[in-house]
Parts: structure tokens; sequence; C-alpha cells
């Protein structure tokens, strides 16, 4: 005998428990309860379509940046045209901008007093003495504007010295003293074409890069630091460039010629895409999207002249071998 409480219990024959019968107050059993329409069945749908890739958008307001770019190159051309010592004053206006800029975001997010008074007054004392005495008083207008990061800063707690000064020399050699190189290029007899080249192969690189990668690219570059460039835009920048600087060495450049345009477009390729990729590091370590925003569809001033700064030593070098200082 099973005692388990899970068994059945035996139900018990008789009439009321009879097919059709009705429990004892309850509803209809079975047979009398009334028969159900058969469900209709849902007609079938058609297979959708899968959704259309997205598209491709810029990742800036486009006509702000041309509007704003157009402006720029106004101004530059404008005052390359008129006097030298001119665009000798906008390049000195940029520098100190851009250092406003840098020290004021270091400041920002690292907690890192860089002093702009001298970086600033030295800047621009770098960038004049480039213009006047070339190289040598490019080199001197550094040493002493570094010399009065270290004094100007003495001024404070002895706290984050080091780290502090530090930062003010980087400012100092980033900056002004990679843009006194744009001023000795204009220094020579035909510097106002001399900076045109420099300023079109850059921003013709750019546009490469820009045009190619946004159409083509598909294999990143370097995506721990940049993860918009591609190796595609890179192959863009670099054919822009060099078609190009065989056209300006060719027609604008006294004394050159389209092959050493190749080379230097090539090189102007290369140092503005790792010009670009230094910066987006710095960004990317402070946490910011961009350095300031001075300029609508662009960001600050520092993120103009990313791939401007490093590309002009490379292209006074260049020339310098080519064709001569001037």
């Amino acid at each position: 005998m099973n005692d388990s409480p899970w068994e059945a219990e035996p139900v018990p024959a008789g009439p009321a428990y009879d097919r059709g019968a009705v429990l004892p107050d309850g509803p209809p059993f079975r047979a009398d309860m009334p028969p159900q329409e058969p469900m209709a069945t849902p007609p079938p749908q058609a297979p959708q379509e899968p959704p259309p890739p997205p598209k491709k958008r810029a990742g800036r307001d486009l006509r702000a940046a041309i509007g704003v770019g157009v402006g720029l190159g106004a101004v530059i051309f404008a005052s390359l045209l008129i006097v030298k010592a001119v665009f000798v004053g906008v390049i000195a206006v940029a520098v100190v901008v851009g250092l406003w800029e840098l020290t004021s975001r270091l400041q920002e997010r690292k907690g890192i007093k860089a002093p702009l008074v001298p970086l600033a007054v030295g800047g621009a004392a770098m960038v004049i003495a480039g213009y006047v005495r070339g190289a040598e008083g490019a080199w001197v207008a550094m040493a002493l504007t570094s010399l009065a990061v270290l004094v100007w800063r003495m001024t404070e707690p002895p706290d984050d010295y080091l780290k502090d000064v530090t930062a003010g020399v980087f400012a100092a050699f980033y900056v002004p003293f990679l843009a006194t190189f744009v001023a000795m290029l204009l220094a020579a007899d035909d510097g106002a074409q001399r900076v045109i080249t420099f300023l079109v192969l850059t921003v013709v690189s750019d546009t490469g890069a820009y045009a190619v990668g946004w159409r083509f690219g598909k294999n990143k570059l370097a995506p721990r630091i940049s993860p918009g460039k591609t190796r595609e835009g890179l192959f863009g920048a670099i054919g822009f460039a060099m078609v190009a600087g065989a056209l300006c060495m060719q027609f604008l450049i006294d004394g050159g010629s389209w092959w050493q345009g190749l080379v230097l477009g090539l090189a102007v390729a290369v140092s503005a895409t790792l010009g670009d990729l230094g910066e987006s590091m710095i960004k990317r370590d402070l946490g910011i999207k961009d350095m300031g925003t001075l300029l609508p569809g662009h960001g600050g001033i520092m993120d103009r002249l990313d791939s401007l700064l490093p590309t002009a030593p490379v292209v006074w070098l260049l020339l310098a071998a080519f064709v001569g200082t001037g």
C-alpha cells in the first residue's frame, strides 16, 4: 500500500460524474461547454528589409568651419601681400592666443600652472627674433624665454615647481618656437611664396586626408589616439600633398623643380599627420575634445595649429636644402 500523499484519489462512479454531467454548484463540464470559434490565422507578413546603413556625417558644423576658414585665409593672404611685417604680427597674435589656450587647459584639467606672462612676451619676441635674425635669433629667444619661465615661477610657493616649469618650457617650444620657422620662411626674398606654399600644402594634406578617409576609410591608423583617422586617409593626404607640392615648387618657388615638390609634399603629409596625432594625444590626456571655442566649427586656435606647427620646420629645412634660405 502506497501512503504517499501525491497519489491521485479514485473517482467514484455515478451519474454525477458521467461525461457531460453538471458538477454540483459549478459550470457545465466538457460536453455542455459552448463550441469555440477557431482562431483566425494571422496573415503572413512580408519580410522586412534591413535598415539602410547610416550616412556618414562630418563631426563639425561644416558651414561654420568653411566660413571661418575662408575668413582666416583672407586675413593671412591679405597680410602677406600687403606688408610682411603685418603677417609677422598675425603669427605673434596666433602664438599668444595658442599659449593662452594651452596653459588654460593645463591648469583646468591637470592643475599645472605654466606661467603665461613670460610665455606670451617671450613667444612674441621669439617670432620677431626669428624674422629679423633667423635661426640664431630664434634659439637665443627660446633660451631667454625658458629662463624667464623658471624665474617667474619662483615668485610662488615651491610646491609643483618642477611640474609647472617643465610644462612652461614645453609650451615655449611647442607653440612659439615652432611657429618661428614660419617667420623664417617669410624672411626670404620670395618669403610670401614660401609661406603660401607651406600653408597650401598643409591645408591640401588635411583636406585630402579628410576627403579620402571619409569616403573610403576602413582601416584605422591609430585607433587609441585618434579613432577617426584611417590609413586610406593618410594615403589621400600623401597623394594630394605631393601633387600640390609639385605644382607649387614648379610655379611659385624661384629655382624650384617639380620633383622637389613631390618630396616636399610627402614630408608635409607625414609631418602634418604626426602633428595632428600629437595634439590628439595631449587632448586625450587632458580629457577634452577641443583646446578652445574661439573658432566656430574648428575649436580653438591650437586646433588649427596642430598640423601647421610641426610642419613649419620641415618645410623650412627642405626649402633651404633645395633652393637656399633666400
